[in-house]
């Protein structure tokens, strides 16, 4: 059973199949009239509603969205190839400020374990 929101406009195509047959079959085209934000971008309550549409355009489509609470971006969806490119940055970035503070001569002397124990009040 389809259920109908005004914020999604039903489509019917018909297409030729095998020998002439038709095919009817319906899809969704988003649209919000009354959106005042920019494309990509989802208000939370929306994104609360249609969660399970949304995540399947991220997920199938590769779509970015943004989600915006009173006119201000707050978080996004985004595909997972997105987090893993850059979880990757971030580990290059961290391993790069790794091998510099061990290439620093003033990072070659040992601190003794009361040492450090003492400086934190430990």
């Amino acid at each position: 059973m389809d259920v109908e929101r005004p914020e999604f406009r039903r489509l019917r195509r018909t297409q030729l199949v095998d020998g002439g047959a038709h095919l009817t079959y319906g899809s969704y085209e988003m649209y919000d009239t009354d959106n005042e934000h920019g494309p990509g971008q989802v208000r939370v309550s929306e994104a609360r509603r249609d969660l399970a549409e949304i995540v399947n355009r991220v997920a199938y489509r590769g779509e970015r969205v943004r989600l915006v609470r009173h006119g201000r971006e707050v978080a996004a969806i985004v595909p997972i190839e997105d987090v893993s490119l850059l979880e990757a940055i971030e580990d290059e970035l961290d391993l790069a400020a790794a091998r510099e503070a061990l290439a620093d001569p003033e990072n070659a002397a040992t601190i003794p374990w009361e040492q450090v124990k003492a400086d934190l009040g430990l």
